[in-house]
């Protein structure tokens, strides 16, 4: 209880609830009987409150010294002080910009996609190569079929460049109803705002500080980090894309998903507007991960040192083996 006002109303509910004279209850509350009995002989200033309400409503970034002034010029005799009186209790202060411009996209609630390019979730991985150079990975999921349909690495990703990796998907799959993503800079650039109006896919942002809500993408890049950047030292950029290339075929046509009830991606079918609508490969029966061993073994996307390939040099890089034992190659 610090102001007088606080220190009355202290009062008189002592005196109401508890039966104490005034007497008492100012001697508890500390308060002297002269402030507990005044009255305030103040003037209604309903008018200027509401006319200042209104000028704070039309002038959202002013303080209380420039509405003051355009109090001031509307007429209203007041001073300063009684301006700033009034522009507390109202609760009128300028709150702080919590942050840059956000692209608002689509914020309504999206519903769970049920068909093939319905909706896909996209976000970014980073990762360090063996010379301390960081890359990132944009990764873009199909919510529905749970399939991986690009993995881009590279030093550096624009928002054209994710305009143009886009463009490449949807000439070979078909365009998508909804893309999902967070509020990164490249995400919510001009790029990708002129992309999206000349596309007419829609885009949804999702709430800030919130990745649960983009949880399919997020989910892939727990899988992608524990199943092929942890276990792969990366030296280059086109080692980078060997790799990745191959574990996105692995990935896509012969690792059982638990949501799709153990079969893969590429068992699923592709709606039949799309320009690649055909059912897709099965997963293999024969050997494991045949799909990787086959395409790192042809050797045509990266050739290492005395032939090796990206396959060979992925179990080269290896961190640890089947027994348990912790190893580091290099």
């Amino acid at each position: 209880m610090v102001t007088p006002a606080a220190r009355r109303e202290a009062a008189a509910h002592l005196r109401s609830a508890h039966q104490m004279s005034e007497r008492r209850a100012c001697r508890v509350v500390g308060a002297d009987r002269s402030c507990v009995r005044y009255r305030t002989r103040r003037p209604d200033d309903a008018a200027l409150r509401a006319q200042l309400k209104a000028l704070a409503a039309e002038r959202r970034r002013f303080g209380y010294r420039r509405l003051y002034l355009l109090l001031r010029r509307e007429g209203h005799l007041v001073n300063k002080k009684r301006v700033q009186r009034i522009y507390r209790e109202e609760k009128l202060m300028v709150r702080r910009r919590g942050g840059r411009k956000r692209a608002l996209g689509i914020r309504r609630p999206i519903e769970a996609a049920t068909a093939p390019n319905q909706r896909w979730s996209l976000d970014f991985v980073s990762d360090q190569m063996t010379d301390g150079r960081r890359f990132r990975i944009l990764c873009v999921v199909d919510d529905c079929t749970r399939e991986n349909l690009a993995l881009v690495p590279d030093t550096s990703l624009s928002g054209a460049r994710v305009a143009r990796e886009l463009d490449a998907i949807i000439a070979h799959r078909g365009r998508p109803g909804t893309i999902v993503s967070d509020n990164g800079t490249e995400l919510t650039s001009n790029a990708i705002l002129a992309w999206t109006d000349r596309t007419g896919v829609g885009w949804h942002y999702i709430a800030p500080g919130k990745p649960q809500q983009n949880g399919f993408v997020e989910s892939f890049n727990g899988k992608l980090r524990d199943e092929c950047l942890n276990e792969t030292l990366f030296r280059s950029i086109p080692h980078a894309r060997a790799v990745l290339d191959d574990w996105r075929r692995d990935y896509n046509e012969v690792r059982p998903h638990s949501a799709l009830g153990g079969r893969s991606p590429a068992s699923l079918s592709l709606p039949s507007s799309s320009p690649a609508s055909r059912p897709l490969r099965a997963a293999f029966g024969g050997g494991l991960r045949p799909a990787l061993t086959q395409a790192a073994r042809a050797g045509d996307k990266f050739a290492g040192r005395d032939g090796e390939t990206a396959l060979n040099q992925t179990e080269k890089h290896r961190h640890d083996g089947r027994d348990g034992n912790q190893r580091l190659y290099f």
